[in-house]
């Protein structure tokens, strides 16, 4: 099945209508479909290469808004929520995340796992849902989610841009190695800025 819509997708992004075909996946993968946007938005930067700045703002938009479907999926229709959770096999997780929300370090483990989420291979969809099920700060949940998924997917539009079919070939190789080491980097250097301003308070 992933690898039908994958091809799928590839398609998309040759079709002539490929930024409305963008929009539509980056929706829907931010709160259950399987596919990334960046199958697309490679592809789609190599063969316009001046439209490189309204994909990435197609795809973030988008991406956000069906984060923010995500989280009312999650707060509003907990049966479907779980039942997109158990696909991905996150739904035991959720047991301990209202109690760590109780507490200011559980806060801003979620605002650092959130973060990871939109940025990094994480199934951000996941986190979305799981967003609403716990009743998590919806303003909150909505910049993290504009800052982790634009910087992704300027990353990858620029890098695109810039490199071509160099980038394709990496991608495929070292992508989410590599979206996971800087995502936990940035999310480091944030813990980092916050212990040092707490310190001085």
């Amino acid at each position: 099945m992933f690898t039908t819509l994958y091809k799928k997708c590839l398609d998309l992004a040759a079709n002539k209508s490929s930024k409305y075909y963008l929009a539509l996946v980056s929706f829907v993968e931010s709160s259950f479909f399987p596919i990334p946007p960046d199958i697309m938005i490679i592809p789609m930067v190599i063969s316009k290469k001046t439209d490189f700045i309204k994909i990435f703002l197609i795809t973030t938009i988008f991406s956000v808004l069906g984060g923010i479907l995500g989280y009312f999926i999650g707060a509003f229709f907990f049966d479907i929520g779980m039942q997109i959770m158990s696909f991905y096999g996150y739904e035991d997780k959720l047991i301990n995340l209202k109690n760590s929300l109780m507490n200011s370090e559980g806060f801003y483990a979620w605002l650092g796992i959130l973060f990871l989420a939109g940025f990094t291979p994480l199934p951000y969809k996941v986190f979305t849902i799981a967003s609403g099920l716990i009743g998590f700060n919806i303003v909150i949940f909505i910049i993290i989610s504009l800052i982790s998924r634009g910087l992704r997917f300027f990353i990858v539009s620029y890098l695109s841009y810039k490199f071509g079919d160099l980038f394709t070939q990496f991608m495929e190789k070292h992508g989410s190695k590599w979206f996971s080491i800087v995502g936990i980097i940035i999310v480091i250097i944030g813990i980092l800025i916050y212990l040092i301003f707490k310190s001085h308070a």
